[in-house]
């Protein structure tokens, strides 16, 4: 991470992703029966790949179609590919688990482009109370340093804290500060003083020719799993139990899923780290939340009791970070050798960044895409949503869903899985080729993400919010709840 994009003049610049545009949104859900369907188009290249990288019989892919706009999305990397595979490869273990517990056959997949797209900015599109959500704080965003880019990420009050700290700066700062003093210091130098201080920036980076797996699935041992019930196909995941150990986006919108389709899913925080009210209404659709201190020995005790009944255990934090809390896989496994463990970090597992802590924007400028993206004068880009996290918490859902379907079809057992942001953005830039020339039925419907927008109730006020974008013959159309207040849920199973 030594080159750099030739730099442009000083200035912090924000993200296209805090700036949504305005939209006029009807509040009830369109009806599908009132539109036209277009026709639907073939399974592409990255689907199949996802779903053979998630061990997925590929005899179900010709399950799969597409239809609606395709202009949602649009990028100089194959953004599009990346969202609406994921979300098809999703459908697909949602289908596929669903037709296991009714006994019927696999049903259709038809995943509508214009859905994915919106899905992939929900955090954009969300209203509540009229009110838009700030999407990133001031002093998060690029800076132009001595000799290249920072992309800088304190949105949270703690990290704000310890950026400044690590600068020198007041800790009441601004961002013309913030600016003077990136200004005098070359970019790495701000990283590894970051690094150190537990706050967040990273170097703009070249294209990384590094290569991260994007899926790792690991059996096991073998242990007897409990049999699941017949149950509706839009509830493929009922009855399932699901510990959400996860912040911000990726891991939240795998959980958001895996609640869309049923799951009982407990989101579980530190009472010491709150999250923002804005990134919890837009996440915590279907889900309860609760919070325990793994530090306090009786809170400890009931996340304990929690553990004992669960069938899933979700982990976003950095590799190692929960150890000591009794969470590393091996000491899981041993105790519960029939759980499903699905883990996501940001800089992939193995290498010496694996400990470091990141969120999308960061790998994003880490890994190269910033600096691919970058305008003709050098300042670097970004892609048009946080797709990283959103596809990688699709592929996260989709895993929990096919390791469901194997451990009763296959081979009964533990699961381990495991994800990156780093992953995904290798593949992005790596692994998805750019779209055909001569690619079947080309998407000419105009893309209006008021269609797949609506409206509800909830205990933040009146939300706006995008619509789930999982789409299989009899998938349920909307969540069942709207989002609880962060930490208001008792830490039990429903």
């Amino acid at each position: 991470m030594t080159d750099r994009p030739t730099p442009s003049e000083p200035r912090p610049e924000s993200d296209p992703e805090s700036d949504p545009e305005s939209e006029s949104v009807p509040e009830p859900r369109p009806d599908p029966e009132t539109r036209p369907e277009p026709e639907p188009r073939s399974v592409d290249r990255p689907t199949a790949d996802v779903w053979a990288a998630l061990g997925g019989p590929a005899e179900l892919l010709d399950r799969v179609s597409f239809q609606g706009p395709q202009g949602g999305l649009p990028s100089g990397l194959p953004v599009r590919r990346l969202a609406r595979a994921t979300v098809a490869a999703c459908s697909l273990a949602a289908a596929e688990l669903a037709a296991h517990r009714g006994g019927g056959p696999v049903p259709a997949v038809r995943v509508d482009e214009g859905a994915v797209a919106t899905s992939f900015v929900s955090e954009r599109h969300l209203e509540i109370d009229g009110r838009k959500p700030v999407s990133f704080a001031p002093l998060s965003g690029f800076w132009r340093t001595a000799d290249g880019w920072i992309r800088t990420h304190a949105n949270y009050p703690h990290h704000r804290d310890r950026l400044l700290a690590a600068l020198g700066l007041v800790s009441d700062a601004g961002p013309e500060q913030l600016a003077e003093a990136l200004g005098k210091l070359p970019a790495e130098e701000v990283q590894e003083r970051a690094y150190e201080a537990g706050a967040l920036a990273v170097a703009v980076a070249p294209v990384s020719t590094a290569v991260h797996p994007l899926v790792e699935c690991r059996e096991v041992g073998f242990a007897p799993v409990r049999p699941l019930e017949a149950v509706p196909v839009d509830r493929p995941a009922a009855g399932i139990r699901v510990l959400d150990v996860s912040r911000v986006i990726s891991g939240p919108v795998a959980t958001r899923t895996l609640a869309l389709l049923g799951a009982d899913v407990l989101r579980i925080d530190s009472p010491r780290l709150p999250e923002a009210d804005d990134a919890h209404a837009d996440t915590g659709f279907g889900k309860r939340s609760t919070s325990l201190d793994l530090a306090d020995p009786a809170d400890r005790a009931t996340f304990e009791g929690l553990l004992d009944t669960a069938d899933v255990v979700v982990s976003g934090y950095r590799p190692g970070a929960l150890d000591a809390h009794g969470l590393a896989p091996e000491a899981l496994f041993e105790r519960r050798p029939d759980l499903i463990l699905a883990q996501l970090c940001a800089w992939g597992w193995t290498g010496p960044w694996a400990g470091r802590r990141g969120f999308d924007s960061l790998v994003q400028a880490g890994v190269g895409i910033a600096a691919h993206e970058a305008s003709p004068d050098g300042r670097p880009g970004v892609l048009p949503a946080q797709a990283l996290d959103h596809g990688t918490g699709y592929l996260l859902a989709a895993a929990v869903l096919r390791a469901l379907t194997e451990q009763r079809t296959h081979r009964p057992g533990g699961r381990h899985l495991r994800f990156s942001l780093a992953g995904t953005a290798s593949w992005l830039l790596h692994g998805i080729q750019p779209e055909p020339t001569d690619a079947p039925n080309p998407g000419t419907e105009p893309y209006d993400a008021a269609r797949w927008l609506t409206g509800a109730d909830s205990a933040y006020g009146r939300l706006r919010y995008a619509l789930p974008p999982l789409g299989y013959d009899g998938a349920p159309a909307d969540w069942a709840r709207p989002p609880v207040r962060w930490g208001t849920d008792a830490p039990i199973w429903l």
